[in-house]
């Protein structure tokens, strides 16, 4: 879309590269403890990752959490939002079933520890936490804001719900919840897209593309 957005502006269409973040998830990265965060380890377990601002959109998490009595929900991420997130949590009846985990330096952690992940950003230009959550094989959940509307392919590699929906998400966890193999092949997808398009040798092969043109031009 930056791209796109350049080329608009007037700049040769033939000068402008886009060439995306690679993801990877260190084989050796081990899930954290549920028990050390007061989580059942049997609990279907929701992961949402993002600053704690209204654009990502943690408050239609909750609202959604309302309709999945089973599900706990980590959220990680700090941010102006905090305080008036945890007394939605707390309105909602949620609290008991909602960790805030504040700003974390083990995410891939978490992404081993979770069984979806919760992405309802309102606005979002790419999305790397469903670019990361692919890595680690970890099936998503995401509202269709420009970027992970335009990386997800509905129900092949994530699902996708409309903006601002509580309803609609947790009919889509609900949907992933129940069907295991939906999630096994949203799984398996999503680390396919990440080896062809969002590997480090993906991703390094394109600078290499580029500054092959370079030196020939």
């Amino acid at each position: 879309d930056i791209a796109d957005w350049i080329g608009a502006q007037g700049w040769p269409a033939g000068k402008v590269r886009h060439i995306p973040n690679f993801a990877e998830a260190p084989a050796d990265a081990a899930p954290v403890d549920r028990a050390s965060l007061n989580t059942p380890r049997d609990a279907c377990l929701l992961l949402s990752m993002g600053r704690l601002h209204e654009a990502k959109a943690h408050d239609v998490t909750l609202n959604a959490l309302t309709r999945l009595p089973e599900a706990y929900l980590w959220i990680a991420g700090a941010g102006p939002e905090e305080a008036k997130l945890k007394a939605l949590a707390l309105g909602l009846g949620v609290n008991d079933r909602v960790r805030f985990l504040g700003w974390r330096n083990d995410p891939s952690a978490l992404y081993r520890a979770a069984d979806l992940c919760v992405f309802p950003s309102r606005y979002e230009p790419l999305g790397n936490v469903v670019i990361q959550a692919w890595a680690h094989g970890l099936p998503v959940v995401a509202a269709a804001s420009q970027g992970p509307g335009a990386l997800i392919t509905d129900g092949e590699d994530g699902l996708l719900v409309p903006v601002d929906d509580a309803e609609a998400l947790a009919a889509a966890v609900r949907r992933a919840l129940d069907e295991p193999m939906l999630r096994i092949r949203m799984a398996q997808n999503g680390l396919a897209r990440v080896e062809a398009e969002f590997s480090q040798a993906a991703v390094v092969a394109q600078w290499r593309e580029l500054f092959a043109d370079f030196g020939e031009s």
